[in-house]
């Protein structure tokens, strides 16, 4: 019971029974070679069946002490507790040596936004006399108009834009699917990119039912969508160190500002925990002010 070879059983679990994102995996595995790595130079010979808590405590210890942030030795210690759980599971183990390692807290770092003006400072600064800027416009406004990862908006069909209903099927973290209400002006731009540029295009083979394209007829990647973000910033004279990421942030944000229901915002952003989503109860505090100014009894009149 090596470990290279557990390794192999621990990426098919994860992807079967846990849903994981490919991103996370290959983290997770990268933190088990890094494991295996340390077990084999400090203690060769002790395999995964006899690796105990103080074993995992001398490794976390280590990879502290050698300046990994607290964000990255968070995701290694759940990295290495998934690892063991498996090893549970299929019985390689009757105890658990990482259920007892402590996670570092992590700062909760607010996201950075674009208030309302921003952004249709952005979206007006849009040439949309282009095919291209009919489909930037577009895509930025399915990304804020849904909240959408930029992973979630390249791989966006058109055959999951549901115009009548008002929604989109979005494909997220771990191939798990969602149903996300898609706004007015949303579909408006898209339509008119899907049928009057994106219908004119000589689409690749593999790109068929993939709703946004470049030049080429092939689905747009996700640096190019960064690199649209940046130059629509730019162009807006907007100074913020922004991303596509940025608007999906922004959108949570306005809607709980505006009074959407945080379970709600949580399954339009397909988070699995409502931990993540109460990021966004952070409220601008003039907006709380000018709420509460106009709105409070006592300031009435």
């Amino acid at each position: 019971m090596d470990w290279q070879t557990l390794q192999k059983g621990f990426e098919s679990y994860l992807k079967l029974e846990r849903s994981l994102s490919q991103n996370t995996i290959a983290a997770y595995k990268n933190d088990i070679r890094k494991l295996s790595g340390f077990m084999a130079e400090n203690y060769a010979g002790i395999n995964p069946k006899k690796t105990d808590h103080e074993m995992l405590m001398e490794f976390v210890h280590l990879t502290a002490k050698s300046g990994q942030e607290a964000v990255s030795q968070a995701r290694m210690i759940s990295g290495i507790k998934a690892f063991f759980k498996y090893l549970l599971m299929e019985n390689l183990r009757n105890d658990d040596p990482a259920e007892l390692l402590e996670t570092p807290k992590i700062a909760r770092k607010l996201p950075d936004t674009l208030s309302e003006i921003e952004i249709t400072a952005i979206f007006d600064s849009i040439d949309l006399s282009t095919p291209e800027g009919t489909r930037n416009r577009a895509m930025l406004e399915t990304l804020y108009s849904c909240g959408l990862r930029v992973s979630e908006l390249t791989g966006l069909q058109v055959s999951n834009i549901r115009d009548k209903l008002g929604f989109i099927r979005v494909i997220g973290k771990g191939d798990k699917e969602r149903l996300v209400p898609v706004g007015g002006q949303a579909l408006k731009y898209i339509a008119q990119y899907r049928d009057q540029i994106r219908i004119h295009k000589k689409i690749d083979s593999k790109s068929r039912d993939i709703l946004f394209l470049n030049k080429n007829g092939k689905g747009i990647s996700r640096i190019s969508v960064f690199n649209i973000v940046k130059k629509s910033a730019l162009k807006a004279e907007i100074t913020k160190n922004i991303s596509p990421h940025t608007f999906r942030h922004s959108f949570a944000t306005h809607l709980v500002e505006h009074g959407a229901d945080l379970r709600a915002v949580q399954e339009m952003l397909g988070h699995e925990s409502i931990t993540t989503t109460e990021i966004y109860t952070h409220l601008d505090r003039n907006y709380l002010r000018e709420n509460i100014l106009t709105y409070h009894p006592r300031n009435l009149g």
